[in-house]
């Protein structure tokens, strides 16, 4: 069941943790945002993944005070290279910032090591060569064991990988957001390279996680998002009704289907999906030994991919920092 990631045998199903400390609205008290790590770790996730800037710093912070006693229990990734002042958002891969950040993530972690750190995203103001020439210095100290990149492009994977073997790839993945598929998935096939999927459940459309897009709070991320909106959310609601009725009639959780199919897309596959509640959690993990048939996955796949879905996956705005490839 176990699957490889940066030399390591974990279980394929991990832990996205942004949306406990902000992301999402409002997120849970830390003593109950603890409980779901706590719970997590109990039910077999034994990967966990968070970045810098999940509420400024707040994640790692509640990593470290809830499961630093237990470090060797788990695989750690965090990210560095997203910058925020104020309203702006921006990126910034230079050595001295990376390396300045790994330091603070550690700290705020209570551990002497990550298992794995990202970049972020990519930075066209640095040359590869010197993000990744930081990174494997921290190699060298013991501070990574590993390092991955985050929405980048298969041609700037190749490149860092040239300087120094990429771990892991982050990106988003799932039924309605394919973008990995141009050109990305099969670079990582291809070089070894694992593949996490984040958002692999459409942002909590495909697990019965929303269906009045009005109601969302301007402090989610969804707010802003095109296929959350008045125009385009009736007709994705449409597919995930759909989707829905598909996972009743074979007997199982919307978003136990929409793991298996991401997870299905290759071995080298892991999903990362994020919640804030334990019922939740457990719905997850509890069918991860499901291999659907192919007849199946292909149903769910031509129901819902990036030709039905109606919006595209970020704003304007946002979607400038994105590397990854773009359908046209």
């Amino acid at each position: 069941m176990k699957r490889l990631l940066a030399g390591r045998q974990v279980n394929p199903f991990g832990l996205g943790c942004m949306g406990l400390t902000h992301g999402y609205g409002v997120p849970p008290a830390p003593e109950d945002a603890a409980k779901v790590l706590e719970a997590a770790l109990d039910l077999g996730v034994d990967h966990f993944d968070t970045a810098n800037i999940y509420g400024a710093g707040r994640c790692e912070t509640l990593i470290g005070n809830t499961l630093a006693h237990r470090r060797d229990e788990f695989f750690l990734a965090s990210k560095t290279g997203i910058m925020f002042d104020g309203p702006k958002r921006g990126t910034n891969c230079h050595p001295d910032a990376v390396l300045k950040s790994l330091d603070e993530s550690l700290a705020r972690l209570k551990t002497d090591h990550l298992d794995l750190f990202y970049l972020h995203r990519f930075d066209a103001s640095v040359p590869i060569a010197d993000s990744i020439g930081a990174l494997v210095r921290a190699m060298e100290a013991g501070k990574i064991l590993s390092y991955g990149v985050s929405e980048w492009s298969a041609a700037h994977i190749r490149e860092a990988h040239a300087v120094h073997p990429v771990a892991a790839v982050q990106t988003e993945y799932s039924l309605w957001t394919r973008n990995v598929e141009i050109a990305v998935r099969d670079t990582c096939a291809e070089l070894g390279i694992a593949l996490v999927a984040f958002s692999p459940l459409g942002r909590g459309a495909l697990a019965e996680g929303i269906r009045d897009t009005s109601t969302l709070l301007e402090s989610d991320i969804r707010y802003s998002h095109p296929r959350f909106d008045a125009d385009n959310w009736p007709r994705n609601l449409a597919l995930i009704d759909g989707f829905n009725a598909v996972a009743r009639r074979e007997g199982v959780m919307p978003a136990q289907l929409a793991l298996a199919w991401v997870l299905s897309r290759g071995d080298n596959v892991h999903v990362i999906p994020g919640t804030t509640n334990i019922a939740h959690l457990a719905e997850n993990m509890a069918r991860q030994d499901w291999q659907p048939d192919a007849a199946l996955l292909d149903e769910v796949g031509a129901l819902i991919n990036q030709q039905t879905v109606s919006g595209p996956r970020y704003p304007a705005n946002m979607q400038k920092t994105i590397d990854t490839e773009e359908f046209t």
